[in-house]
């Protein structure tokens, strides 16, 4: 088994330092709900509801976004230059450090 560390701040600023498995297959919004962190992931990981959004803080390089991710994107709040869906961001251990913010909640 292999972990790698990845800091995600909450909607509240708080930093949590997570140990993240590469070996499960997760992605960054399971690992958020593993860690009961304020991530709704209402679509289930399919790239249809931006409640995973989160801004990508550290400089790693990261597998390019899907079609279904950016069109997704292009419909919701808050969005920035450096927002990727949770769901879409697969655990890999070349994440080691990733840095993340969770994005504000969707307006509803």
């Amino acid at each position: 088994m292999s972990d790698i560390k990845v800091k995600i701040t909450d909607r509240e600023g708080v930093v949590h330092e997570l140990d993240a498995p590469t070996d499960m297959g997760m992605n960054i919004m399971e690992l958020c709900k593993a860690y009961e962190l304020p991530v709704e992931g209402t679509c289930g990981g399919m790239a249809m509801c931006a409640s995973c959004q989160c801004y990508v803080k550290s400089d790693h390089e990261l597998p390019e976004m899907g079609d279904a991710e950016e069109d997704m994107l292009d419909q919701a709040f808050y969005v920035e230059d450096n927002s990727r869906l949770g769901c879409q961001l697969h655990i890999t251990p070349d994440m080691d450090g990733l840095e993340i913010e969770l994005a504000p909640e969707s307006e509803v």
